[in-house]
């Protein structure tokens, strides 16, 4: 049995706690790795290294701070088959899924490499007779982050990589459940140059979290998970003085207009609601055909799509679709609410609930599922269900479809189908929801422009990565300078005395 550590101050520490939670092999249902759970003592010993480093770090000019970046990226590449196998290993998603799991948080490290010239200051000349005026962008000190399951990669780089571009130390605390690839990260920053102490990794569950939330040196935390936990972590950390961004649930419309290319519709709809198994804050769970011949066409391209669907592990090629769910509890929720949309009358066209996967019956598989003829006030649709079920809601007009998913609290991304350009433009002006996709399933946004909802799946006013991240982990100060006006008559030879 590998015992998993904690990475502090440049080394793999066991943990002191004596607790532990298991790692599984969603797979197989077996446990694989044992994972330290810190203590409030533990963590208190990393911020304690972070904030001995820290002034060092914030001391090296941006330029250098950037080349670390350049470096990091080059490792990742060169180890980007052992990050994703590792991934895949504990969390279950497919290889290829993984390496992108991988690829998307290293593209926010590329942007970091940018960190120069963002975090240039301003000046003004002559504000005032002999007055000038600048600022400067400086680092927060000790920073935080607290990071999901679903992408324990991507998310802590997203975190990490900005707040350390800026000067910052940084915390993590990814999730218990897959906790390797965020130690390799860790050991990937100090090999590309990283001095140690300034990015240190702490296992953990509501211990360490509270820990970090309360903890007087640490100024801010991210944190990427669900809406209850976001807005804990949220109310707690703000009455305690930090800088918080909280992203919370999702329940993602994607409106299919009669107009709409329908196999290019239902293509979109499968990846993008039955990736990954289902476990993505950006998946598509709720399709919204407008109109009942609309509806009708596009549910008679899905059935056969998603019938042909392969569901393994990652060990059974890279043509499998989709593997198992992180945890037993999580396909036994997913199972139940299912059965609540069955219950409460929704039509189940395509039903995964028998689904066994042959010498895996003990891992975390889920079938596909496809609902027909929803309605609002049911759980499947109130819910985020996080696992590969798609609900179909019925719409007879656009406005119908629009106020869907306007008026659902959540509001993290969105998309609509359609070859009318008027109708696309009137849906992005007007849809009230972070992020829109035009013809496009899961509109993640580039490294260079920010991610983040509206309503209940942000709590913040900053979104993470891009120009955000950048005023996130910094904090603005402002200089008014004057200097005595005159020339000097030139230099003194004399040795000077005081008179």
């Amino acid at each position: 049995m590998t015992e998993l550590t904690h990475y502090l101050n440049g080394a793999h520490v066991k943990g002191t706690s004596g607790r532990f939670a298991d790692v599984m092999n969603p797979a197989t249902g077996e446990v694989q790795a044992k994972v330290p759970l810190a203590s409030a003592a533990e963590l208190a010993q990393a911020v304690d290294y972070a904030a001995a480093a820290q002034p060092g770090w914030a001391a090296v000019n941006p330029q250098r701070r950037a080349r670390v970046m350049m470096k990091f990226v080059d490792l990742l590449n060169r180890d980007m088959d052992k990050l994703a196998e590792a991934l895949s290993r504990e969390h279950g998603k497919t290889l290829p899924d993984a390496a992108g799991d991988v690829q998307r948080g290293l593209e926010v490290v590329e942007y970091c490499i940018g960190a120069p010239q963002m975090l240039k200051g301003e000046y003004t000349d002559s504000a005032g007779p002999g007055i000038d005026m600048y600022s400067m962008r400086q680092p927060l000190g000790v920073t935080a982050g607290i990071t999901p399951f679903n992408f324990p990669a991507m998310i802590p780089m997203w975190m990490f990589a900005p707040a350390i571009a800026c000067g910052n130390a940084f915390i993590l605390k990814p999730s218990e459940r897959d906790p390797s690839v965020p130690l390799m990260l860790a050991e990937l920053m100090e090999e590309a140059g990283l001095p140690k102490g300034i990015l240190q990794v702490v296992n953990g569950d509501k211990e360490a979290v509270d820990a970090i939330l309360d903890h007087p040196v640490i100024q801010s935390i991210g944190f990427v998970g669900s809406t209850p936990i976001a807005e804990y972590i949220y109310g707690r950390g703000c009455s305690n003085g930090k800088r918080v961004q909280c992203f919370g649930g999702a329940k993602n419309h994607m409106i299919i207009m009669p107009d709409a290319d329908m196999d290019q519709a239902a293509d979109a709809l499968i990846g993008a609601g039955y990736g990954a198994a289902g476990e993505r804050c950006m998946a598509i769970s709720v399709a919204v055909p407008v109109g009942d011949e609309t509806a009708d066409r596009l549910i008679e391209k899905l059935v056969p799509r998603i019938e042909k669907l392969k569901v393994g592990p990652y060990t059974a090629g890279n043509d499998v679709d989709y593997g198992p769910v992180v945890t037993k509890a999580a396909k036994e929720n997913i199972l139940r609410l299912v059965q609540s949309g069955v219950d409460q009358g929704a039509k189940l066209v395509v039903d995964g609930r028998n689904f066994s996967l042959q010498g895996y019956e003990d891992g975390y598989f889920v079938g596909a599922h496809l609902f027909d003829h929803v309605t609002k006030d049911m759980d499947i649709y109130k819910t985020e269900i996080f696992g590969p079920v798609l609900s179909t809601v019925r719409a007879q007009t656009y406005e119908e479809a629009l106020s869907l998913a306007m008026d659902h609290e959540y509001g993290n991304g969105t998309a609509i189908f359609t070859r009318d350009g008027d109708a696309a433009r009137d849906f992005a002006n007007r849809i009230n929801i972070g992020m829109v996709g035009i013809n496009v399933p899961i509109p993640v946004p580039l490294a260079y422009h920010t991610f983040g909802g509206w309503k209940k799946s942000v709590f913040g006013d900053l979104n993470q990565h891009g120009p955000d991240a950048f005023k996130f982990y910094t904090r603005t100060k402002t200089v008014t300078a004057r200097w005595p006006s005159g020339i000097k008559e030139g230099g003194e030879f004399s040795i000077p005395v005081m008179e």
